[in-house]
């Protein structure tokens, strides 16, 4: 194994792929149909093997009894930063964990400025996040599943791509979609 971060992830990715671990697929994305804005999008790999990271998160936040989403920034092909729903636990309503995973990016930065960076979120974002997406210039969003319900991503509103604010992002939404929907549904079903 190398020290080097990126070679580092390089090597993790290969690995996923070539173990079958990583998928390209584009299977269906929503928790009620909706189709992702950019559905025609091929995924490389390192957008499935970031988007897995992700999942394997948004686990960690259903473990700890929060909604399971979770979320990581990749620079230059290296995680930066990484977060899961935290809301109920640390009684934060801002604790999402796409808030989680900027914090934390720019902290490693050393800069509130996410410039040319990914976000990979397995839910589309609410509002709040989007905003704070849009205000911390993060180049591209890739979400798995759209929330028909509060998604500011095409569903509801398109706040990061809004022509009124000085920043739009790349979105590109429907990578794991239903994966991550069917954890969202298992979660939400066992809490009736």
């Amino acid at each position: 194994m190398t020290s080097d971060p990126k070679e580092a992830c390089s090597e993790q990715v290969s690995s996923a792929v070539s173990s079958g671990t990583a998928s390209a697929e584009l299977p269906g994305n929503s928790l009620s149909g909706h189709q992702p804005l950019t559905s025609d999008h091929e995924f490389s790999a390192a957008d499935t093997f970031f988007m897995s990271r992700a999942i394997e998160l948004a686990r960690e936040a259903q473990t700890a009894g929060e909604v399971p989403v979770g979320a990581v920034i990749v620079k230059d092909g290296v995680i930066v930063g990484e977060g899961w729903n935290r809301p109920i636990s640390t009684h934060d309503p801002s604790a999402h964990a796409e808030m989680i995973a900027m914090r934390a990016a720019a902290q490693t930065l050393g800069n509130y400025r996410l410039l040319d960076t990914t976000l990979y979120v397995t839910l589309e974002p609410c509002a709040m996040c989007a905003g704070a997406m849009v205000h911390a210039r993060v180049k591209r969003l890739v979400y798995a599943a759209a929330d028909p319900r509060a998604g500011a991503a095409g569903s509801i509103f398109n706040i990061v791509q809004h022509e009124a604010l000085n920043h739009r992002l790349e979105i590109a939404g429907g990578l794991l979609g239903q994966e991550c929907a069917t954890l969202l549904r298992s979660f939400f079903a066992s809490r009736r």
